[in-house]
């Protein structure tokens, strides 16, 4: 249990709020002229939360009958209705007080097709929509321009992120979401965490295996990683153009391991295994590829493609905040033999025997968010923001028609006692703090509606049964309490 060592204080202009992805909350997935995603096309898959392996295997097969099939549970189509609820969950943001709301917007809602020449005017009424929602109680948005929902046109067309028309095609898509959002954006993210392609280079980059028998699949996804960094940084450098008065960082997934004993080799192969957490956001913070990046590619054979101009691109397209999602740790060993393994968020680490585990194998660990904090600012001197923090569980409606989760609760309280340790203690800038699935969403990596995040429960099963009422959980009252007092009553 972290208690706060310091005084619980935080800056007066902290931005205290909540996130949500477009693929996990919206539906609406062929409406208004949406065109279809990666994540329209993920199954739901019970029981394969210690074999990620399985959990994210998806094959050419599995996209055809995607595109061809209705009769198959794909929950991220229905999410929880978010486009048509949005006043309603809105408003229930503004009474929790919220400062910031992350969103994404969905580049297939946007442009039904990636390659047409003009918008979805649809698309970009819904999002007007939504940003003057949040304008009319002051709830300033965080703005995700990908998140983990690649067009199925380009997977079709390009294999998804390998083919390097995707930048180009990403870049008219930015500029149209600068054009048209930014006089209500002051806060921009170009990908959701963009190290993930490497985990599951599916949902990140639309990669599928079976359709490489030309490249080294392993190659390929440095390939696609390579173009969207590309792409990142021009995105970067036209959204100031657009949008001056912007800030527009990059999103890591922060995997936190430490060594599982203090053997000397445990040691090393962590230090190893953290270097393959920040190889990507070391480029787009210091707009040049790390030479440890160079060689793991070189040493494994591979080569990357760069066109002329992409170190130029690179180095001009640095982003101006470092943003991040945190759930919990791991361990990591020389050699994982007969150590037992712990699933975790796309990954699977070694168990550590000093923390309480969910029912998903999430061992949640505040100081492990101290501890990353700490690191990410020694490392990159920029300001930081937390986007992603939250538990996942399994919630339940009692006789009273409440919610109670007090086991929320008690997540939330330590991280913000982490998190003013951090800021007050060790001197790092951190400018705000988003809860992940704020409102009950459709899980990432197991596609579930059983595993609820959300201050705000939504009445809908695994199988998209239910009325999709909203329901304040007990915590609702507690993170409006948090904001409130600025994180000073707890």
């Amino acid at each position: 249990m972290y208690t706060n060592e310091g005084k619980l204080n935080f800056p007066k202009d902290f931005l205290w709020g909540g996130a949500t992805a477009a693929n996990q909350c919206e539906g609406a997935w062929d409406e208004d002229g949406k065109g279809m995603t990666i994540q329209d096309c993920l199954e739901f898959r019970a029981g394969n939360i210690s074999d990620m392996g399985k959990q994210f295997a998806f094959s050419s097969k599995d996209l055809e009958m995607a595109q061809t099939e209705n009769d198959i549970n794909y929950p991220k189509r229905r999410g929880i209705d978010f486009y048509h609820h949005y006043k309603e969950d809105i408003a229930l943001f503004a009474q929790m007080g919220f400062k910031v709301y992350r969103m994404s917007i969905c580049w297939s809602r946007i442009y039904t097709n990636p390659e047409d020449k003009v918008p979805n005017e649809k698309g970009i009424e819904f999002y007007l929509n939504v940003l003057k929602e949040l304008k009319k109680y002051d709830i300033e948005p965080l703005v995700t321009l990908s998140h983990y929902d690649v067009p199925v046109a380009l997977i079709n067309k390009y294999r998804g992120w390998y083919g390097r028309e995707c930048i180009d095609l990403f870049i008219k898509y930015a500029r149209t979401c600068f054009e048209h959002f930014g006089k209500y954006v002051k806060y921009w993210l170009t990908f959701n965490e963009v190290d993930a392609m490497l985990r599951h280079p599916v949902t990140s980059g639309g990669l599928i295996e079976d359709q490489f028998d030309d490249v080294p699949f392993e190659q390929a996804m440095y390939q696609a990683m390579h173009h969207q960094m590309v792409a990142s940084a021009l995105a970067v450098k036209i959204g100031h153009e657009i949008c001056p008065d912007s800030q527009i960082g990059c999103m890591m997934t922060k995997l936190c391991f430490y060594p599982f004993t203090c053997k000397p080799e445990d040691n090393l192969a962590t230090q190893q295994r953290m270097r393959s957490v920040y190889r990507y956001v070391d480029i787009q913070v210091f707009g040049e590829y790390p030479i440890y990046l160079k060689k793991e590619i070189d040493n494994k054979g591979f080569e990357v493609h760069f066109e002329k101009d992409d170190e130029e691109i690179l180095k001009e397209g640095t982003v101006d905040f470092v943003s991040f999602s945190y759930y919990m740790t791991s361990c990591w060993a020389a050699s994982t033999e007969g150590l037992e393994l712990s699933p975790g968020n796309t990954f699977n680490g070694v168990k550590n025997p000093y923390l309480p585990s969910s029912e998903w194998g999430w061992q949640t660990d505040a100081s492990g968010l101290r501890y990353s904090l700490v690191e990410l600012y020694d490392r990159f001197r920029k300001p930081l923001f937390i986007v992603e923090n939250g538990l996942g569980a399994r919630d339940v409606v009692s006789e009273d028609g409440k919610v109670h989760d007090p086991y929320r609760e008690d997540y939330l309280k330590e991280h913000v006692c982490a998190m003013s340790d951090a800021i007050n203690l060790d001197g790092v800038n951190l400018i705000g703090y988003t809860w992940w699935g704020c409102i009950d969403l459709i899980s990432e990596s197991t596609r579930e509606m059983s595993k609820r995040y959300g201050f705000i429960y939504v009445d809908i099963d695994d199988y998209g049964n239910g009325t999709y009422n909203r329901i304040k959980k007990d915590s609702f009252e507690f993170y409006k309490k948090v904001i409130a007092s600025n994180g000073t009553e707890l």
